[in-house]
């Protein structure tokens, strides 16, 4: 999931801090996210996240990359 993330933020041309200004999730568990595949998460911070990145949960822990 975490690399889903980092392909969003990466598409969207923002860095760990913006996104962590955005969504109010710190810019230390984005980078923990996105580095740790084993990093646990809670929903809210998920909902915060996809929020943030303009799209869904589902998509950034569900739907494959093409």
């Amino acid at each position: 999931m975490g690399y889903k993330i980092k392909e969003r933020r990466e598409e969207l041309r923002l860095s760990q801090e913006e996104l962590a200004k955005k969504s109010g999730v710190s810019r230390q568990t984005i980078s923990s996210l996105e580095n740790d595949p084993e990093k646990c998460v809670s929903s809210r911070t998920l909902q915060k996240l996809a929020s943030a990145l303009d799209t869904t949960v589902g998509h950034l822990f569900f739907e494959m990359s093409v």
